[in-house]
């Protein structure tokens, strides 16, 4: 609330049209460079071939290392396995499962 009784001018919000304006400048003068290459207004021929430099390298030496891994073994071994039937049953048997055995690294 306004207690000192002065009076603000309010200011109208911006219109977005500055941005247009620099959108549609911006796609006229790109057309405008297409138009002149199109029309041969401007062209562009190479005077000269390129040559890469010349590098030599000597010397270095690539990194070494000594790794330790751990020792995985991966065999199988027969267990009993409790495997349900068709009916409500189940019986016992005897099936090949996986291993994997892991040597810590020293």
């Amino acid at each position: 609330m306004n207690t000192t009784h002065e009076h603000y001018e309010e200011y109208p919000a911006r219109s977005r049209s500055g941005a247009r304006v620099g959108i549609i400048i911006g796609i006229v003068a790109v057309l405008a460079v297409i138009a002149a290459f199109a029309f041969g207004l401007i062209d562009i021929n190479q005077t000269r071939e390129m040559k890469a430099p010349d590098v030599r390298v000597s010397g270095g030496q690539a990194p070494a290392f000594d790794v330790d891994t751990a020792k995985v073994s991966v065999g199988s071994k027969t267990t009993d396995v409790t495997v349900p039937k068709v009916d409500v049953g189940t019986t016992k048997e005897q099936v090949k499962l996986p291993t994997v055995a892991v040597d810590k690294a020293k």
